[in-house]
């Protein structure tokens, strides 16, 4: 039966004592790890979320009754213990923090019984992922888990100190706001006082921390929750967490030294990891040349290889009709991988079909210099000779070849990258490989909506001497946006604003919007420029994604107290969830089945 805590404090919690504290009287409260009665002796490990603590009850010690409770004492359990520090009477266990001492029980109360859980609670867990979500509350007792969330509340804690002393005043903007166009698909709340209207969840704070900017705030900070409606991935949630900011009277430079100062104090602070500054940067377009992506991981080399013009005149079709096309021939050497099995290459063939290839040409170099390929009977030995020198292939090699537009090749190549440097162990979760991406092409071309969209938004001012382009070839315009990209995950990304009226017009025309249009979707950030908008800049951090690669964890959902899976539902609570008809009722909202 669970007792009162009455006349009871905790003094400490469990990983907090050392052998300083050795004769000390202390009461500490936790959940049993594990029990162990040795007969007239009962050993309990406890735990919080600072740590495991070893506790010795003994009949002498702490009385007939106290011992009959300990010996009820089962995993789960909620218990508050008096008694004194000692040095640990048995082995050290090097691997507790306390692991030198130990609490002689005199007094113990059971705050709260439990029933067995369904899972062990202990770090590293086996159990699958979907029955610890189903669980949350269970899971997140696990020590590594609480690491991380501890890890994610230091990180904010220290962001918001430092962004403190850099001058910016952190500001909360509208959870409940207008849907804009453009982007992911929006959350929308049903309005109840304006029947048939909606409000949706911001994206991004993106719009209001711009009129803060008009508003003379010049520098602005906030840990913003956004929201969207897209399909999930491992660093994907419908609802994340961005760490967002906006300059006022600021150029590109002075944006990335903040922010470079920024990410070299967390590592330092957090992890003890020196970040060396300034940070690499490398512009868009080599980015995609050189690893096929434009968030590349630096750890590791296999870089991409344009072979397009040793291969024009050869005799391979699949080669020469994506030139004649006007696409291009690219390859990787994955080095020591000649002697891959067919099954493991075909497999890598079928996962560069899911990338848009229409199939991948492949040469593996023996040991003795023979050459094992898909295509080489259409190739003269000449032909393949210099291939294979383009390639810097030697003995022992697997060169992959993609031919297609330069999009497909790019997305082909950069996957299978990424995917060999796993299979091949060059990934170093300890190793922090930062780089700055930078002159982003303003504009991609959308076949689904016939129209260029903005790459990042609407208001991503392009480089001046390209502003000509707009009217002749929207495509060649770059942006002045910039990416911070760390260990081929892109970790926050900004650009330099608009804030002139006629470059934001056309801006506009060129996606597809009208005037009218324009002022109906953005008309109150439109109006506020009219009456004197600084030059402004900003960035925003995905706080989880960080975390998460601080945390060397594969998944943020090992950052997030409560994630969603997949499809975007919540295992724990059913969310979402039907409700209540009259609900419904209230916002004049009806459900049609289709």
């Amino acid at each position: 039966m669970a007792e009162s805590m009455q006349g009871l404090k905790r003094s400490h919690r469990c990983g907090e004592l050392s052998n300083k504290n050795i004769g000390q009287p202390v009461t500490v409260m936790g959940w049993v790890q594990k029990s162990r009665n040795k007969g007239g002796i009962i050993f309990v490990d406890l735990r919080d979320r600072s740590g495991i603590l070893q506790v010795i009850f003994e009949e002498a010690d702490c009385g007939a009754e106290c011992f009959a409770k300990a010996e009820k004492l089962r995993s789960e359990y909620v218990a508050a213990i008096e008694g004194t520090v000692e040095a640990r009477r048995g082995a050290v266990n090097e691997n507790l923090k306390t692991g030198d001492i130990e609490i002689r029980a005199t007094n113990m109360r059971i705050l709260s019984e439990a029933e067995t859980p369904p899972f062990p609670i202990e770090e590293n867990s086996k159990t699958k992922e979907e029955i610890r979500l189903k669980y949350r509350y269970l899971d997140l007792r696990r020590p590594d888990l609480q690491k991380n969330i501890y890890m994610r509340s230091q990180v904010a804690t220290l962001a918001r100190q430092f962004m403190a002393k850099e001058g910016f005043i952190e500001i909360e903007t509208p959870i409940l706001q207008k849907s804009t166009p453009e982007g992911a698909r929006d959350y929308l709340v049903p309005s109840r006082i304006h029947p048939g209207k909606f409000y949706a969840l911001p994206q991004s704070p993106q719009l209001f921390k711009q009129l803060l900017m008009c508003s003379g705030f010049d520098r602005y900070f906030q840990i913003a929750r956004c929201f969207r409606d897209e399909d999930l991935r491992a660093d994907r949630q419908p609802e994340f967490t961005q760490m967002d900011m906006e300059f006022s009277f600021v150029d590109q430079e002075e944006v990335m030294d903040v922010n470079e100062r920024l990410l070299q104090y967390l590592f330092k602070e957090v992890l003890d990891v020196d970040v060396a500054l300034p940070i690499q940067r490398m512009c868009w377009k080599e980015a995609m040349e050189r690893f096929g992506s434009d968030k590349p991981d630096l750890r590791f080399g296999m870089e991409l290889t344009n072979v397009t013009e040793v291969v024009k005149n050869c005799g391979f079709g699949v080669f020469k009709g994506a030139i004649d096309n006007g696409g291009s021939v690219r390859g990787i050497n994955a080095k020591g991988q000649g002697q891959m099995p067919r099954k493991k290459i075909d497999a890598l063939v079928d996962y560069a079909k899911g990338y848009g290839a229409k199939g991948l040409a492949y040469a593996a170099i023996q040991e003795d210099g023979t050459i094992k390929s898909s295509f080489a009977k259409f190739m003269t030995e000449e032909e393949m000779s210099a291939l294979v020198e383009a390639m810097e292939g030697e003995p022992g090699d697997l060169l992959l070849f993609a031919a297609d537009r330069d999009k497909i090749v790019f997305s082909v190549l950069g996957a299978l990258r990424l995917l060999l440097a796993e299979q091949m162990n060059l990934l170093d979760k300890n190793e922090y490989r930062f780089v700055w991406i930078t002159e982003f092409p303003l504009l991609e071309w959308s076949d689904e909506e016939n129209r260029y969209m903005a790459m990042h938004h609407p208001f991503t001012m392009p480089y001046e001497e390209d502003i000509p382009l707009l009217d002749t070839d929207p495509g060649k315009v770059r942006a002045k946006a910039y990416d911070i990209v760390l260990n081929g995950n892109e970790i926050g990304g900004g650009s330099i604003r608009i804030h002139q009226d006629d470059i934001q017009e056309k801006m506009f025309e060129v996606l597809g919007f009208t005037k009218e249009q324009a002022h109906e979707q953005f008309g109150f950030l439109l109006d506020a420029f009219r009456y004197g908008v600084p030059p402004h800049a900003g960035l925003a951090y995905g706080l989880d994604r960080l975390v998460m690669l601080m945390a060397k964890e594969d998944s943020i959902r090992d950052v997030i107290a409560f994630p969603k899976v997949k499809d975007a539902s919540c295992l724990m609570t059913s969310a979402p969830e039907s409700v209540d008809p009259k609900q419904l009722e209230e916002l004049e909202i009806s459900i049609e089945k289709h």
